[in-house]
């Protein structure tokens, strides 16, 4: 017996029972559901729906009765016939490669989503979805923390990855919108760790000024810093050079600057959500264990690696206990967490804002540069510069409601205590 195809899309109000509505009229005519799909925009529903029925009467039966019960639900129906070829081209489109593009910014513009879904048609990928990740946006009431994100699935063959996020790099800067572009692979589904640096992306600030700041010795310290920072001198020779000027600061100082700290807007919301989805979390930094471990007991994080200072009679010696925790001792420190939890490195994530953070960046599954300098977001594979750093739950796919029912749970359970 021959068999027809229709492809039937639905527009008009949502309201509850539309969907079961339209599926008890295909099942009467046992009609077999090769696809489903639906969307919801201001309470404006889209939904379509491909179907295999019976030719002749029956086909004809059905098509007549969903264009009914659609009239009584007050919602429009249109048909569209689908040829035998059409669809098995539509199937062999299943196993080309996917990826996912997230844009982040405290407002998204008509033009930063045109340029962006613009590269993606020049090289004819197909969008398979549109989704926005983060919650409503009022128009009256003013947000305290503005944010918004949408997500892009496409597939497709890329033959220049390099050439394509190019693209999106000199959108981002043009355009100042951070575009995030992965592919869409059972690792970036399956996270496990998130590796943080300290110094400028946990905290916003570099502690190693502010002790400087208070040692008399500001300037020095800084000028030092920014050069490490930039990658125009060695981290391991700036670092002995800094603490060199801090001999002689009292241990009193550093109790003071680490209960001051300010934690960078966002981080805890990133890590109570994480820690509550089951990731593990690591500061790898090189700043001062010191710290590390202040902000390990503040923010709950599973394992902290960074440099030691050296205190004798309750002050600073200008030196410093065990190897210096420089770039490529980072990317070592993720290697063994990673294998130590029995993750892959392809399930690991580092954040960082500086030139020494790139090893770990690059060596991550996802590495994100977070409000970061040029050189490292020109090497990093992803970048967020326009928000917090909750931003890096919208390049995992969360939505805000996944992420504000941690928040309420968390918030309930302080309740109860």
């Amino acid at each position: 017996m021959s068999k027809e195809i229709f492809l039937l899309n639905i527009s008009g109000q949502d309201k509850p029972g539309l969907t079961s509505a339209l599926t008890d009229v295909l099942a009467q005519y046992s009609a077999k559901v090769l696809d489903i799909g639906q969307a919801n925009i201001h309470d404006t529903l889209s939904l379509g729906i491909l179907f295999e029925i019976e030719s002749g009467k029956k086909s004809a039966a059905v098509l007549k009765d969903l264009l009914f019960r659609a009239y009584e639900l007050g919602i429009s129906a249109k048909f569209k016939p689908v040829t035998s070829e059409g669809y098995e081209n539509w199937v062999g489109l299943q196993g080309k490669d996917r990826y996912i593009v997230t844009l982040l910014g405290e407002k998204l513009s008509a033009e930063q989503i045109s340029a962006v879904t613009k590269v993606v048609s020049d090289k004819k990928l197909n969008i398979d979805s549109i989704k926005r990740l983060t919650g409503r946006l009022s128009l009256v009431k003013e947000e305290e923390y503005p944010r918004s994100s949408i997500q892009l699935s496409i597939r497709g063959r890329i033959e220049d990855k390099t050439e394509f996020t190019e693209k999106f790099m000199q959108i981002s800067r043009d355009l100042d919108v951070d575009i995030a572009f992965q592919e869409d692979n059972i690792y970036r589904r399956n996270r496990r760790l998130v590796c943080f640096d300290m110094d400028s992306t946990l905290i916003q600030t570099e502690v190693i000024d502010e002790l400087a700041e208070l040692a008399g010795v500001g300037a020095k310290v800084k000028a030092i810093t920014e050069s490490a920072m930039q990658g125009e001198i060695d981290f391991n020779e700036s670092f002995k050079r800094r603490m060199s000027l801090l001999k002689g600061l009292s241990e009193e100082v550093l109790q003071n600057v680490a209960v001051n700290l300010p934690i960078t807007k966002g981080a805890r919301r990133l890590i109570d959500t994480l820690k509550s989805y089951g990731y593990k979390t690591a500061i790898l930094s090189g700043g001062f264990t010191y710290f590390g471990h202040y902000l390990q007991k503040e923010l709950g994080i599973d394992y902290v690696h960074a440099n030691q200072l050296e205190i004798k009679d309750g002050a600073l010696t200008g030196g410093y206990i065990g190897e210096i925790v420089d770039g490529n001792k980072k990317a070592e420190f993720l290697k063994e967490i990673a294998k130590k939890e029995g993750i892959s490195i392809d399930q690991t994530i580092a954040v960082g804002d500086g030139a020494n953070d790139l090893p770990m960046l690059n060596l991550a599954g996802l590495g994100i540069a977070f409000h970061a300098k040029p050189k490292v977001k020109d090497n990093a594979q992803s970048s967020i510069s326009s928000i917090g750093l909750d931003g890096v739950l919208y390049l995992l796919g969360y939505h805000d409601r996944h992420i504000d029912l941690v928040d309420s749970e968390l918030s309930n359970n302080t309740m109860t205590l």
